[in-house]
């Protein structure tokens, strides 16, 4: 975040926060850990970071996770690394954050705006695509499936869903989807 912000280095220890959309789930303690790791290895070059880890613990609670970046911006960290629960509801804060000269890195689902440093997340539609090739291998092209939508706004899993979708209705016509709109 920093090299990316271009930001000098300096003796004083950097205050980082990062910002999953939640706490509990599995795959944010591994976001937590790679974070972890990162400031050992920042460490060991000689720059200090001061690790912050906050974030709502369910995945969809929007207010508390804008409320969780409020308050970084207003502590004034130096930077932030947000995963947003979804493509709007961040907008704001994060548009606040650049406004007070404090870099945003978006990480895991895009974000609706350009006043960010960096976006980094996996090809979410190919997942999906992925998904889609090993379901219809798996039932020989044909008979019935569902697809089940995660979050209205994640824009990660709308992605994934999208490329789910295309595959499906493009390479296993046989394979009727009896549900696409519903969410889990």
């Amino acid at each position: 975040i920093l090299a990316l912000a271009g930001v000098p280095v300096r003796a004083a220890p950097y205050e980082i926060a990062v910002v999953p959309k939640g706490t509990t789930n599995e795959y944010w303690k591994s976001i937590y850990a790679g974070a972890v790791k990162a400031r050992r290895e920042l460490a060991a070059a000689g720059i200090e970071i001061h690790l912050i880890w906050k974030g709502p613990l369910r995945e969809d609670d929007r207010d508390q996770q804008i409320q969780v970046v409020e308050n970084f911006i207003g502590r004034q960290v130096n930077g932030i690394v947000l995963a947003p629960l979804d493509d709007r509801g961040l907008v704001a804060p994060v548009e606040e954050a650049a406004a007070a000269d404090i870099p945003v890195v978006i990480i895991d689902s895009a974000l609706r705006t350009n006043k960010i440093v960096s976006f980094v997340a996996t090809d979410n539609r190919e997942g999906g695509r992925i998904a889609a090739r090993r379901l219809g291998a798996l039932l020989g092209g044909k008979g019935n499936a569902i697809m089940l939508r995660y979050a209205v706004g994640s824009a990660s899993t709308e992605e994934r869903e999208a490329g789910f979708l295309e595959v499906m209705q493009k390479t296993f016509p046989g394979i009727r989807l009896v549900s696409t709109d519903q969410h889990a």
